[in-house]
């Protein structure tokens, strides 16, 4: 028997929304994985990659983690229920997890900032690093370290 001509399977999978200004802005000390709680819709815009993640940040409220300023693009395809682009979102992670972010968190110039947004295992994941603001001088010399590894340069 012949094969069947078909389409061909898209095989490149859920996109992965990275928060690049965090790791320009902030030095990033410890990181953590989360769930997150999402409506329908949002899963799909999320597997398409359709969010943003630079003004976000994560705040621990009543001893549960939620997420404020993640911007996720409603799904063009969704029935007449549309939740909020921007509206604040829960994660999921362990008492004992929060609990320890509390404590890292409440020092002096660190901040709770979400890295990443991906797919585990079929489910929709955070990470949220533990960060400390990056001085001026810190940005400059991280830009020139870039460039000088994209030009191959060596430092002798």
């Amino acid at each position: 028997m012949a094969k069947k001509a078909g389409k061909k399977a898209d095989k490149s999978g859920p996109a992965t929304i990275q928060n690049r200004r965090a790791t320009f802005d902030y030095e990033i000390t410890d990181t953590l994985e989360c769930g997150i709680a999402l409506a329908g819709s949002e899963v799909k815009s999320l597997y398409h990659g359709r969010a943003n993640l630079t003004d976000g940040y994560v705040r621990i409220e009543n001893g549960e983690l939620w997420i404020h300023g993640l911007d996720i693009e409603p799904w063009s395809h969704s029935s007449a229920f549309t939740p909020d682009r921007r509206r604040v979102r829960k994660l999921l992670a362990h008492r004992r997890e929060i609990d320890t972010l509390e404590r890292k968190a409440q020092e002096k110039g660190l901040a709770l900032i979400p890295l990443r947004v991906y797919f585990h295992n079929r489910r929709a994941k955070v990470l949220i690093g533990i960060a400390r603001g990056k001085r001026q001088y810190d940005k400059r010399e991280s830009i020139k370290e870039k460039d000088s590894r994209r030009r191959g340069e060596d430092d002798y």
